[in-house]
């Protein structure tokens, strides 16, 4: 139970409101690129995630909170559309390296500048600011 009563649970309201929108706003620009949602986070993951600009499919299964066979699946859809590619490590050839392409480095630029456009707009409402208030006002709970 929330020590802060109906501020906090506003506060939390608000936050799950503004998260949704950005959620939202994320997939519909995923859509307008010509790829789907979990094409885009996968993207995300593969450039970002592990800093080496590429990562495996474990890598890949706990940045998109998935399991590892529906990451399998979700590789393979965007390597069919030319957004990844695959390639056994040089280490241990039972690790499948997964890098993006050209294409899918250009659709990733085009969104990830969207993506900041929207973040800079809603920035007077950042939910990570409002989390921070939240935790002060409730102690930390």
């Amino acid at each position: 139970m929330l020590d802060a009563g109906l501020n906090g649970v506003e506060q939390l309201a608000r936050f799950r409101y503004e998260m949704r929108k950005f959620l939202r706003f994320s997939e519909q620009a995923a859509r307008r690129a010509g790829v789907t949602p979990q094409q885009h986070q996968l993207m995300l993951g593969v450039a970002g995630f592990t800093g080496r600009g590429w990562a495996n499919i474990s890598e890949l299964a706990e940045f998109l909170q998935e399991r590892h066979n529906a990451v399998v699946e979700l590789v393979n859809r965007a390597s069919r559309a030319g957004l990844v590619r695959k390639a056994p490590s040089a280490r241990d050839r039972r690790v499948v390296r997964v890098e993006l392409t050209p294409k899918g480095s250009a659709i990733l630029r085009e969104l990830s500048a969207e993506h900041r456009k929207e973040l800079q707009r809603i920035r007077e409402h950042d939910p990570l600011r409002m989390m921070a208030r939240l935790g002060n006002e409730t102690g930390g709970r």
